[in-house]
């Protein structure tokens, strides 16, 4: 990602078909002094039109809209004129499908709209929060393609290597583009691989959708985790957004414990909080991944894990959409390994059949 060196605002083009959205996103991101509101759209119709003169720097886009919906809108945004752009979607399956969607065409973040359960307070901090992390980063031009190409296949692992690792696990922290990523990693995983569980920062309701989208994709289970879940060697569990999770150790059983609690680096889930509870329950039997995203969270978790024995696996800063959380990671010595994203997949697997 690159810096903002400039001493100017970032620009934004709220683009959305709710009045009331676009003047409640303009009257929160206002109060921002490094953000600036160039301009609103009802439809993409207009948007485009404000693209081409106000030249924003990133753009909100809802993806249920009249006219053109903002599947079709991205579609043609990152064929021809490529931008930041952060999602905004309602709360409902088809929203959380569609956003999915849209992140796997090009869209860097996804917020959910202001609800009863999502306060406003809540929604422009994260919304700005995102803003800062996808300006700068740049977006190339994609051509279409299907939502979901042909997968590469699971890589082989001898069964003996695999039935050594019934007591091990792994564990994933991605933010920031961490979506594609993590798809590419787990789906080559065959399908008695050791247990694993992620934290992506991802809203509410969304990752409902992301684990059912994965499980359709992937050789082993994967689910949303519920509190008390086991964790299996062929099983991957997925926090749920909104809350954190941790591994908990029963015996030798291991299961994850799902609560509330307040943010960490301003997430919930966040990636330290399983990390560190992997460093105390699992130690040495663990192996860590930190994959794209922006800022911190994840790398003093890691440092913890590897004081605990594990072994930890950085995606390198080419084939990040943002070289944050990894680079943090890194910088702190947490991490024993840096690999392409395309390669994280082996490595883990190479790494976790040659632990005691």
């Amino acid at each position: 990602m690159s810096i903002n060196t400039v001493n100017r605002p970032i620009k934004v083009l709220v683009v959305d078909d709710s009045a009331i959205v676009r003047k409640v996103f303009s009257q929160e991101l206002s109060r921002e002094r490094d953000i600036e509101v160039v301009g609103t759209a009802p439809d993409p119709y207009v948007a485009r039109d404000k693209i081409v003169t106000l030249k924003p720097d990133v753009i909100t886009l809802d993806i249920e809209m009249p006219r053109m919906d903002g599947i079709t809108f991205l579609k043609k945004l990152m064929q021809y004129y490529p931008l930041p752009v952060i999602i905004v979607s309602s709360l409902t399956p088809k929203g959380s499908k569609l956003a999915l969607e849209a992140l796997s065409i090009g869209a860097l973040e996804v917020i959910s709209k202001p609800s009863a359960a999502y306060s406003v307070g809540d929604m422009s901090i994260q919304l700005a929060e995102k803003i800062r992390a996808v300006h700068g980063i740049r977006v190339v031009k994609k051509k279409l393609a299907p939502e979901d190409p042909v997968q590469e296949k699971p890589l082989e692992i001898s069964s003996r290597a695999l039935a050594l690792t019934t007591n091990k696990l792994i564990a994933i922290g991605a933010s920031t583009g961490g979506t594609e990523a993590i798809k590419k990693v787990i789906t080559r995983f065959p399908p008695n691989s050791p247990g694993v569980l992620i934290v992506q920062h991802m809203p509410a309701q969304f990752t409902t959708t992301f684990s059912q989208r994965l499980d359709t994709l992937c050789e082993m289970e994967v689910k949303e985790a519920q509190d008390g879940d086991a964790i299996l060697n062929g099983r991957v569990l997925i926090a749920p957004g909104n809350y954190h999770m941790l591994l908990k150790r029963s015996g030798a059983r291991y299961y994850v414990q799902v609560k509330d609690g307040p943010m960490v680096h301003h997430q919930r889930p966040a990636v330290d909080v399983l990390f560190k509870s992997v460093a105390r329950y699992a130690g040495s039997n663990a192996l860590g991944i930190i994959l794209t995203g922006m800022g911190s969270d994840g790398a003093a978790g890691m440092v913890a894990m590897k004081e605990a024995g594990a072994i930890n696996i950085a995606q390198d800063e080419h084939s990040c959409v943002v070289y944050g959380m990894p680079r943090e990671a890194v910088r702190m010595g947490a991490v024993d390994h840096v690999e392409d994203i395309d390669k994280i997949a082996a490595r883990a697997l190479k790494c976790i059949t040659s632990l005691p």
